[in-house]
């Protein structure tokens, strides 16, 4: 699954956020907290409905305690580079990794530098 980019940012912060305790429950306001942090100012309403859409595209799962809706991740960052790989591949090069490789090595030498 390819992610935009404030969806990998929503990502990347739960898994900073839950590396030392996995089990951490995520709200909407620590990720607002934890990218403003980072010099990512966003309001909380779109926060909200980015980690909405990542619910719906199962990368998310919600879960309500009490009165509050939490979320945590369905897969973990390799995990999601590994299917962001795959459908890069299947999508652009029919599966065929040896000509992914072959292409990024061609068209990505001022890119590496």
């Amino acid at each position: 699954m390819v992610c935009g980019k404030l969806e990998i940012e929503i990502l990347n912060s739960i898994w900073s956020l839950t590396e030392d305790n996995e089990d951490r429950d995520i709200s909407i306001q620590d990720i607002v907290d934890y990218l403003a942090e980072s010099g990512v100012k966003r309001a909380y309403t779109t926060i909200k409905t980015v980690m909405d859409r990542l619910t719906v595209k199962s990368v998310l799962v919600r879960y309500k305690v009490g009165k509050k809706f939490y979320y945590k991740a369905t897969m973990n960052k390799t995990e999601m580079a590994t299917d962001a790989v795959k459908t890069l591949s299947e999508q652009f090069f029919n599966g065929n990794y040896a000509a992914m490789i072959k292409f990024i090595n061609e068209n990505t030498q001022n890119v590496l530098v």
